[in-house]
């Protein structure tokens, strides 16, 4: 690759959150490239940066924003014939979108995501179960709750399961924009009474998607594992890197999103991963969020983010920039050569931490895997996304501390009740 190859792309990325600032740091390390980001609104991770300058339309997160301002940047701005404009979701809405008008947004942009008809059954953790029978994926035992199935506002039937039952939207997307007292991104319920009450409350708001109520699946953070994989235009599978993660926000908002994660390798986790995206011919990024269940022994897949994941900086971090094994297939066109696979054996195996290590030492249960991170952190084989020695500026620097260190007081305020 020569250096005219390498000027000759530009990444644009959706959105302005810890997922942009990721990759646009994947590609600034990978190329020295300053990304171009739009996004809906502003937020913290990608302030006062160098390496992406944010654009905020009002309203682009959704249709007809979002399409006629991509077909206005096609027509006045990303118009020169040499160049490959490569466009990068990092969020679900923007991920969502780019799939339904794919066909259009490839007449300018190079598009690494699946058609909308399988985006469709993916997205959807009603289909996304069916796919799992369908391809004999492991996953936990789930009940399909439809608004028509509740009465008065209580579901009449009895659960196939015991509590404690994990509780939570079908469509994403949908319910990103519902409302109401005690919303959480997803529920962990004790008692059949709090059950009818949440379930009652997340459809009095206006959701109307299904909600899917599963066996909760016991142990604790460190039971998760997140696998991030890269798959080609040709359906291969160039890169997967399993996470372990051994920490997660506590705050209603953002349960589940993982905050410490170390590398790890799963042999069989790979490879039916791997049989699986090429089966159902998927392209680009995928995230699969799953946990293992100490009853009989299997990892079980809660959902597939069609993307790269909020916390997937670790898969750079580790060693597998995401943005070079993304733009060496797209936009160089490289032949495919095996897949790669993260590794937790390497001398280069790093800890990723989107916390201070303060709340990580403090709540991350006590086992081997928290001593081997605490290894790694005292032998200084650790980093973040979005501290970046190429990205400093007093003013960045200070935000970024500012919103790092608000995890002590979310910690301490909301902890006790997610380990409930």
């Amino acid at each position: 690759m020569n250096s005219n190859e390498k000027e000759a792309f530009i990444p644009i990325l959706l959105g302005s959150d810890m997922n942009v600032y990721g990759m646009a740091r994947s590609f600034h390390e990978a190329y020295g490239k300053v990304c171009q980001a739009y996004a809906s609104n502003q937020l913290a991770p990608t302030r006062y940066s160098k390496i992406v300058n944010v654009e905020v339309i009002q309203g682009f997160d959704q249709d007809p924003v979002f399409i006629e301002t991509m077909r206005r940047l096609a027509k006045e701005k990303y118009t020169d014939k040499n160049k490959k404009y490569l466009l990068i979701a990092c969020g679900d809405g923007y991920a969502e979108l780019i799939s339904q008008h794919k066909e259009e947004l490839s007449e300018t942009f190079i598009c690494p995501y699946i058609d909308y008809s399988l985006f469709e059954r993916l997205v959807n953790k009603v289909s996304f179960y069916e796919i799992c029978e369908e391809y004999q994926l492991p996953y936990p035992n789930t009940l399909i709750i439809r608004k028509e199935m509740l009465n008065n506002g209580r579901l009449e039937q009895e659960l196939p399961f015991d509590f404690p039952v994990a509780l939570k939207p079908a469509n994403s997307v949908e319910y990103l924009s519902v409302q109401f007292e005690g919303r959480k991104k997803a529920f962990i319920i004790d008692n059949r009474e709090e059950f009818d009450l949440v379930l009652g409350r997340i459809y009095e708001a206006g959701y109307t998607s299904e909600m899917i109520a599963q066996d909760f699946i016991p142990g604790d953070d460190s039971h998760m594992r997140v696998l991030n994989a890269y798959v080609d235009e040709q359906h291969q599978v160039r890169m997967m890197c399993l996470g372990h993660p051994l920490l997660e926000d506590p705050t209603p908002a953002s349960i589940g999103n993982y905050v410490v994660i170390m590398p790890d390798y799963n042999e069989k986790i790979y490879q039916t991963i791997k049989a699986f995206l090429e089966k159902i011919e998927y392209t680009g990024f995928a995230n699969f969020d799953m946990k293992y269940d100490p009853r009989d022994g299997e990892y079980k897949l809660f959902e597939i983010n069609l993307r790269q994941g909020r916390s997937s900086f670790f898969v750079t971090l580790n060693g597998l920039n995401l943005a070079r094994i993304l733009t060496e297939d797209r936009v160089f066109h490289e032949p495919f050569v095996g897949t790669t696979y993260g590794t937790n054996q390497s001398d280069k195996a790093k800890l990723w931490l989107g916390v201070p290590k303060k709340v990580f030492m403090t709540y991350a249960k006590e086992n081997e895997q928290k001593q081997q991170a605490l290894k790694l952190i005292k032998e200084k084989r650790y980093g973040t996304t979005v501290f970046y020695d190429k990205d400093h500026s007093l003013k960045r620097w200070l935000l970024m501390t500012y919103m790092f260190r608000n995890y002590i007081p979310r910690f301490k305020k909301y902890f006790h009740s997610k380990e409930g």
